[in-house]
């Protein structure tokens, strides 16, 4: 923007991250998470398919989004929801066939929307031809070391290798029974028992999976999102661990201890996958879903010769705290700054608690992994609601890469009261019910005002089922309304390519700081979240969008309501 700004020398400013000058589409992408099983099933199952999503793409280029990236469709046993991978180079009959998968990508392309698919390495389904092929070869095969089999501890080998414990709950380790019929070695699954760990010590299991990402590329995909990126190589000798079985840092745990994620040598795998890209024309990308710590280290995820991106969970699982958001904010900038990334940011996905119900809850309450059931203390969905469009808007102001998860734009929560019978989530099941897993943020889309599923089947069908007040989210109730969520968005959006501030910088805006007021300029926006409990006057500044549509009083910022304010009049000046 124009440096004789007049509003912008009136400001305090603490500079932190400078203007992006690399004109690559991923450095400040909008994508769109979708979950196949609940977006849009169009031959009437109940379950959500290619075609659906295909079906469906007009509605999603409306929101002015870079890619999609689709969550598991290969063929599976759906123990997990499809992140149990049975065949990596094909498609579920359930959501369709390989030509449905082409004629998406060709669907998505013609609308400029670039395809980014799922990618599973750490682990497979049980159900997978090497890993059947490594039970029936017994120990000591060169087929059993395509995975982590170990003989067990004790005199017979009745205990598990080590005391690692499942994400899921529960040991890591299942025996198996030999071909001769006898107890013997076990084999290590960080999630379900039906989700065996691949041996990354193994070459055949690298070239194993530089043949996937071919496959893939070769079909047109833009990239792979990659599962549980930190998990992929072991510490030698698998020595027991006191720590959280994901990792997290607790007193003399802390996450670079942990034997079972962020080994050094991991880096060389993703190495070797830039350099298989880069064969590849259109700037085909890698992202980590890699849940490490600090940020500072997460950044070496995405240093130039590695992960394009990598998901920001520390920015997902922040409190509703000015100085703490402040903080993570400026951390991530910094520290990807520091290794010539960009930052990426995302309040929502298929793993969490939905943003608009996660705000929602008590403040000694925090759920920013397992869900909610009906036993539990309930959402103010009002205050939610209030609180997550304005996370949003502040989260589209940000520079960097932007994930959306499906749903989001419509202000959905999580199915908080989904009755028991209907759980899926592997969690819930090896816990005894005492962590209630993720189907509540999973649950099928309402596209329309009526019908048995909302429009999500023409059948009425659905895998799970939608809770009753969903009508009025649906996108038709929504699409007309002006102050709808929906219309939000799509307006953020727009606002968000027109000022360049995907691309753009971020100064922290001292003059509103000490009021629970977090506020920063990215190129000529001014944007302001009210995270306190007073209102806060306004600079005489034009209005470029604000959260709550509804106010009545324009000059106020009022708690909960985020603002997007022009320092430029009129419009845009340029950098």
């Amino acid at each position: 923007m124009s440096t004789t700004s007049p509003a912008l020398q009136s400001l305090r400013l603490t500079p932190v991250h400078a203007r992006d000058q690399e004109p690559k589409w991923w450095r400040s992408s909008v994508i769109y998470q979708v979950y196949p099983r609940s977006f849009r099933d169009l031959d009437g199952d109940g379950v959500g398919d290619l075609a659906g999503i295909t079906a469906e793409l007009g509605q999603l280029a409306e929101l002015d989004i870079d890619a999609i990236w689709l969550s598991p469709f290969y063929p599976s046993p759906q123990r997990d929801g499809g992140y149990d991978v049975s065949d990596y180079c094909d498609v579920d009959p359930s959501f369709g066939t390989l030509a449905d998968f082409d004629a998406l990508v060709s669907a998505a392309d013609a609308l400029s929307i670039r395809v980014i698919i799922d990618l599973v390495p750490n682990h497979c389904s049980q159900e997978h031809l090497l890993f059947r092929q490594a039970l029936a070869a017994g120990p000591g095969a060169p087929e059993r070391d395509l995975f982590v089999f170990r003989d067990g501890r004790g005199a017979s080998g009745q205990l598990p290798p080590n005391n690692w414990q499942s994400h899921f709950g529960g040991p890591a380790w299942t025996r198996v029974t030999e071909p001769d019929g006898q107890p013997g070695q076990w084999y290590l699954h960080l999630f379900d028992s039906s989700q065996p760990d691949f041996n990354w010590d193994n070459e055949l299991v690298r070239q194993e999976f530089e043949r996937v990402l071919r496959f893939w590329l070769d079909r047109g995909v833009a990239g792979f999102r990659v599962d549980v990126a930190h998990a992929l190589i072991k510490a030698e000798g698998l020595p027991d661990w006191g720590g959280r079985a994901d990792g997290g840092s607790i007193p003399g745990y802390p996450f670079t201890d942990a034997p079972m994620f962020g080994q050094p040598q991991i880096h060389d795998i993703y190495r070797r996958w830039r350099e298989v890209l880069a064969e590849y024309d259109g700037e085909r990308i890698l992202c980590a879903e890699a849940s490490v710590e600090p940020l500072t280290r997460l950044a070496d995820w995405v240093r130039p010769d590695q992960m394009h991106q990598t998901f920001n969970f520390s920015y997902l699982a922040a409190p509703w705290d000015a100085a703490e958001l402040r903080r993570i904010i400026t951390t991530s900038l910094e520290a990807f700054d520091a290794v010539g990334a960009p930052t990426t940011w995302v309040l929502s996905n298929h793993d969490v608690v939905r943003h608009t119900t996660r705000l929602g809850l008590p403040e000694n309450v925090s759920r920013p992994g397992d869900g909610l059931g009906p036993e539990d203390a309930q959402p103010d969905h009002i205050l939610g609601t209030r609180r997550a469009r304005a996370a949003s808007l502040l989260m589209l102001g940000l520079p960097g890469g932007v994930y959306l998860y499906q749903g989001e734009e419509l202000g959905l929560p999580d199915h908080t009261t989904l009755p028991h019978g209907f759980r899926q989530d592997p969690t819930y099941h090896r816990t005894g019910d005492d962590r209630i897993g993720r189907d509540g943020c999973r649950v099928p889309l309402p596209w329309t005002t009526t019908g048995g599923s909302l429009g999500f089947s023409a059948t009425g069908e659905s895998w799970l089922p939608q809770p009753a007040d969903w009508s009025e989210l649906s996108r038709e109730a929504q699409r007309e309304d002006p102050a709808s969520t929906l219309s939000l968005y799509r307006a953020a959006l727009a606002l968000r390519r027109a000022h360049g501030l995907g691309a753009g910088s971020l100064a922290w805006a001292e003059d509103f700081t000490g009021q629970g007021c977090l506020g920063f300029v990215n190129n000529d926006v001014l944007v302001l979240l009210n995270m306190g409990t007073t209102a806060v006057e306004l600079p005489e500044l034009p209005i470029l969008l604000r959260s709550d549509s509804g106010t009545a009083a324009p000059r106020i910022l009022s708690p909960e309501e985020c603002i997007w304010l022009s320092l430029d009049d009129p419009g845009i000046t340029g950098p």
